[in-house]
């Protein structure tokens, strides 16, 4: 059954079409890849999902509800989260901080100040922060600050922040970029682990070891509009594809 649902989606930037007619539908419970040159259109349409921007016209539903018109933080609430390309996280906290701060804002709508200072709230979510910490490997830092991690590690603390809040869909923006093979490795390793729980992902990615190692199913755009989409062996001998996405050759 799908959860997602993109039916026709438009967006122009003072004239120039970004997003021609995209459609696509992701099943629950798999791994969607979105893949595709630069300005092929793929993080203004993953902008569509998250709020970051509207639609000039088309509709984007997640599990029966449309997303459409709706701000970043109600698209989070109702089960949407998002890793950016470039990890975001609060750099003069600790990790366990980072982790608490999501946990706050899922449960109660919107993070506030005096629900921090609470004892029997910080004890809550501070035990759901530390077993998410520990799923990411990332348990014998947990008072370290943030700044001081590695790349590869900023990226499992991102992951961790939105783990927390139990996501039904997770989107993915390039979240090897920059990353060394051992850390690419890692962080393929570390997904498929979260796959266990059942949440869909929807990834963007160039790196094509990542992309075949995850994908379940495959979307390929190109000029603002999706050019193919198949299981991940059907892609790769697709001639349209490798004409599109690497002039020729094979993927």
């Amino acid at each position: 059954m799908a959860i997602l649902r993109v039916n026709t989606v438009n967006k122009s930037f003072r004239g120039l079409r970004a997003l021609d007619d995209v459609n696509l539908e992701v099943e629950e419970g798999t791994v969607h890849a979105i893949i595709g040159p630069n300005g092929a259109g793929k993080s203004t349409l993953l902008n569509c999902f998250v709020g970051r921007l509207t639609p000039d016209t088309g509709s984007v539903v997640f599990g029966g509800q449309s997303l459409v018109g709706l701000s970043p933080h109600e698209i989070n609430q109702a089960g949407v989260a998002r890793v950016f390309q470039t990890p975001e996280i609060f750099g003069d906290l600790s990790l366990i901080e980072n982790v608490m701060i999501p946990t706050f804002a899922r449960r109660d709508g919107a993070f506030r100040v005096n629900a921090w200072s609470r004892a029997d709230a910080q004890a809550e979510v501070r035990e759901k922060a530390e077993h998410v910490l520990a799923e990411m490997g990332l348990a014998d830092q947990r008072d370290a600050v943030a700044a001081t991690l590695s790349r590869g590690d900023k990226r499992r603390l991102e992951l961790a922040m939105c783990l927390v809040q139990d996501p039904r869909l997770l989107l993915l923006d390039e979240p090897t970029a920059g990353m060394s093979r051992a850390d690419t490795n890692r962080t393929i390793e570390l997904l498929q682990r979260i796959g266990e729980r059942g949440i869909t992902k929807i990834i963007i990615e160039h790196d094509m070891h990542v992309v075949f190692s995850l994908a379940d199913r495959i979307s390929v755009m190109a000029q603002g509009s999706v050019i193919a989409e198949g299981e991940p062996d059907a892609i790769k001998n697709d001639p349209r594809v490798r004409e599109a996405y690497l002039g020729g050759a094979h993927l």
